[in-house]
């Protein structure tokens, strides 16, 4: 395998990072977003079955007041 050098392995990384397409403001927002609402539904969603088997397994054990 051949040797790296440091400035070999920045100049590479600079022609790399040339190649990369970076989102406009508007689709990391989009993004951003989206990824806050759907983790928040998702949360909602694990909340509520969570909160439904814990009522269940009280009502099950006769832990339930």
């Amino acid at each position: 395998m051949a040797k790296t050098t440091p400035a070999l392995f920045f100049r590479q990384v600079k022609q790399e990072m040339s190649k990369v397409t970076w989102p406009s403001r508007k689709e990391a927002l989009t993004g951003t977003v989206m990824v806050i609402v759907l983790s928040s539904l998702a949360a909602a969603f694990f909340f509520a079955v969570d909160w439904i088997f814990a009522l269940v397994m009280k009502t099950i054990l006769g832990l339930g007041g």
